[in-house]
């Protein structure tokens, strides 16, 4: 059986690691405490001698294959994308979320309903905790889901898991799935989880081997993903020249086609895509999944107006959230003015899902051949 040190020796030392915190998180919500964050955020041994070698870490990493065909019987995949049972492009139908928000606040407003309905206690997001600062949190309150709207370069400045040479750096990362350690503290049962495809991943991986804590977590919303960036201060004044932007002038930051940088005069400033390939985690590099493919629900800004989010239900359980807040906590785009816009929302998700896809291939093919020549 293979272990923690298999997972160094396969997936951190190749540089494949996502950061999800998948494998720490399991081992702390069970009272192991083997494994901890590291400063650099990789996860690493804390007591070696308390791993009793189980191996359900090395399982549950997205990186690795062994639970692959379990976890998409489980949630029914199917290629090219994963399971889709419906799209559309909907909005918050509440003013001060959809303003919150990154595009059209949908994220947030289902949220919020399925809190206000008594569907959820809590809900693992993001918050903003300084200026372009966020990190992972358990929201078990209607204001704190509401202050977590919106999206901003995180930054790990000032965080207890991260060590002062990382202090400068913004990065679009949170690894939200460490907060599942307190919703073990916490003994919640119904819990929303808001994350990026790897750690929907890895959540389901751990649901299809009936672990803790996943049972816990009742509604899983994925998001869009080109992939995560990190950069210093020489990378953000290169991106202000370009851009010709102040970081002190930006409301927010949005990544669609292209990189969007909002300005507090209401101007927006676009930057394609490739000015941040140099700026790209080296992981995601290898990463094939942009839609969320494991997800009940799916959500990006690509394909729709701005303002308005796209939305793909790949659960019943999904279809049904969905339904539900129809016509009260969201508003859906009056498909009478443009009939085809879902399904040109659509074909544009599939299109980057195949460009990340073909993309990935390509990159551990190389990665084997370097192996191979190093061998």
């Amino acid at each position: 059986m293979k272990t923690f040190f298999n997972l160094i020796q396969e997936v951190q030392k190749p540089g494949l690691c996502h950061h999800c915190g998948g494998c720490v998180t399991f081992c702390t919500a069970i009272n192991y405490g083997a494994l901890e964050l590291g400063d650099d955020g990789k996860p690493r041994y804390k007591e070696i001698e308390k791993c009793i070698e189980c191996g359900l870490c090395y399982s549950i990493c997205p990186e690795i294959h062994e639970l692959e065909e379990e976890t998409k019987r489980m949630v029914s995949w199917s290629a090219p994308m994963g399971r889709i049972l419906g799209t559309t492009v909907a909005r918050a139908a509440d003013p001060e979320v959809l303003a919150r928000g990154t595009d059209g606040g949908v994220v947030t407003a289902l949220l919020l309903h399925l809190f206000d309905l008594g569907r959820i206690d809590g809900a693992i997001v993001s918050r903003r905790v300084g200026n372009f600062r966020r990190w992972p949190w358990l929201a078990v309150t209607r204001d704190e889901i509401l202050e977590a709207a919106g999206f901003h370069f995180d930054t790990m400045h000032g965080m207890t898991h991260f060590s002062k040479v990382y202090s400068d750096m913004y990065s679009t990362f949170s690894p939200s799935v460490v907060e599942l350690g307190e919703v073990t503290k916490k003994r919640l049962s119904r819990v929303a989880f808001v994350g990026t495809p790897c750690q929907i991943n890895s959540l389901r991986r751990m649901e299809a081997l009936g672990i803790v804590p996943a049972g816990s977590i009742k509604f899983h919303l994925g998001l869009f993903c080109t992939g995560n960036f990190h950069f210093g201060p020489k990378e953000r004044a290169r991106l202000e020249e370009v851009g010709n932007f102040h970081w002190d002038e930006v409301r927010k930051v949005n990544v669609k086609e292209e990189l969007l940088i909002h300005l507090t005069n209401g101007q927006i400033r676009s930057l394609p895509l490739d000015h941040l390939n140099c700026m790209k985690r080296f992981a995601c590099r290898y990463c094939d999944d942009y839609s969320a493919e494991f997800a009940d629900l799916s959500f990006g800004g690509i394909g729709a107006p701005e303002g308005w989010t796209t939305v793909i239900a790949r659960s019943p359980l999904g279809r049904a959230i969905l339904a539900d807040a129809r016509g009260t906590d969201l508003e859906q785009f009056n498909f009478k003015d443009d009939p085809q816009l879902a399904h040109r929302a659509l074909a544009t998700v599939m299109e980057w899902s195949d460009k990340k896809k073909t993309h990935a291939q390509a990159m551990h093919r190389e990665l084997e051949k370097s192996v191979q020549l190093k061998a």
